[in-house]
């Protein structure tokens, strides 16, 4: 006799999963002091396999899912990403690469967009060959990224490059703009760290002074001005850290509302970064995607308000910001309850404030930060490495 099809309840009135992150694996050629990857990603399970995606892929997109991105880790690190791309396009999304154009080539730039792909979003670490090669780790790593973007461009597709800035680079934010205009971006995102995994476990040698990101946003609008002038279409979107706001972004609109992770090993998640709470997510092996979404404690806990302590329970702006950033609350209070400390409304806004104070007398050299590689996860596994916020390091 077959089972009666799961209907799903709802409990929260949850959105739909209109933008799926596939995190197809977490190796990766780099070993970037910043990566968002979870600090113990050496001991996650097995990745799902080509079949076990393709599945992924059609149930999100039965739910409503739209738009999906392949990450990592490096998502090029997975022989299957052209048949994973062309299962996409016959399913109707519009996908993205998310890459560090490491171990990309112009015959797979081609065969990517044979099978369909819409996106190719490549990062660099520097505008210098010599800064950036020591963040990537790689003495190949910026030839290789200035010969993917050109090939990227060549094949027609638009010019999308992601800078992430820090204090170690930010001071030569023209240089890294002069090199976009060079490459004809058509985006180009100067993102700075938002401190998650390795960026929180670096952050004292990452967060830049308030001098110096006001410095860079300032050069930044003076060439938007310039680029207009001269009719140019490449458009520059700067990004500021949490750490210099007074008031939280509305993560990922709302938890469990719009975006869905799936993991490398099947792991489904409310955020890229939810993995480090003290929650057990449910698994794309063990339930379907519309019993993960909908009815699972993971994906409902931080759903509404009713979860909200003071002062946000009773906030004007709760509908706004939805409290905040669950993960960088547990971060840097150790309760995913509370408000968000970006929040100057918060009553342990003063980690924030104090974080911008150490950044002031910061030297921290990029030789003496922790890079993400197997070694570094394996020992924050094992205790050996803590993430704590900077202010107990």
């Amino acid at each position: 006799m077959a089972s009666a099809p799961y209907t799903p309840s709802n409990p929260n009135n949850a959105g739909l999963p209109l933008w799926l992150l596939a995190e197809l694996t977490y190796r990766c050629p780099l070993q970037c002091p910043y990566c968002s990857n979870p600090l113990d990603f050496a001991t996650q399970g097995k990745e799902l396999s080509t079949e076990q995606w393709v599945d992924v892929l059609q149930q999100a997109r039965k739910m409503g899912a739209a738009q999906l991105g392949f990450s990592g880790g490096e998502p090029l690190a997975r022989p299957d990403l052209s048949e994973l791309i062309g299962e996409a396009r016959q399913l109707g999304y519009y996908t993205n690469l998310i890459t560090s154009g490491i171990g990309l080539t112009e015959s797979k730039v081609e065969r990517f967009k044979q099978a369909g792909l819409d996106h190719i979003q490549i990062s660099f670490q520097a505008s210098d060959e010599t800064v950036n090669n020591a963040l990537a780790g790689s003495r190949k790593a910026f030839a290789n990224k200035l010969a993917m973007a050109k090939a990227v461009k060549a094949a027609g597709y638009p010019m999308v490059l992601n800078f992430v800035t820090h204090r170690h680079n930010i001071d030569n934010i023209d240089k890294i703009i002069e090199l976009c205009i060079e490459l004809e971006a058509d985006f180009v995102e100067l993102a700075t760290c938002q401190f998650y995994g390795f960026a929180h476990l670096n952050r004292l040698g990452l967060l830049p002074t308030k001098a110096q990101l006001e410095k860079a946003e300032a050069v930044t609008n003076v060439y938007r001005e310039k680029l207009q002038a001269a009719g140019n279409p490449c458009k520059l979107i700067f990004v500021t850290p949490d750490y210099y706001e007074e008031r939280p972004k509305p993560c990922m609109n709302g938890w469990g509302n719009v975006f869905l992770t799936v993991t490398p090993d099947g792991t489904a998640l409310p955020c890229h970064s939810a993995r480090q709470l003290p929650i057990e997510f449910p698994n794309v092996k063990d339930h379907s995607l519309q019993e993960i979404w909908y009815d699972s404690f993971g994906f409902n806990h931080y759903r509404g308000d009713s979860w909200m302590q003071e002062p946000c329970r009773s906030c004007d702006e709760k509908d706004k910001d939805f409290g905040g950033c669950r993960c960088q609350a547990y971060m840097l209070t150790g309760d995913a309850t509370a408000a968000d400390p970006v929040c100057a409304k918060s009553d342990q806004h003063g980690k924030i404030l104090a974080a911008r104070a150490e950044a002031e007398n910061a030297d921290v050299t990029i030789d003496a930060l922790t890079y993400r590689n197997e070694k570094t996860s394996k020992q924050c596994s094992d205790g050996q490495i803590i993430a704590s916020d900077a202010a107990t390091r």
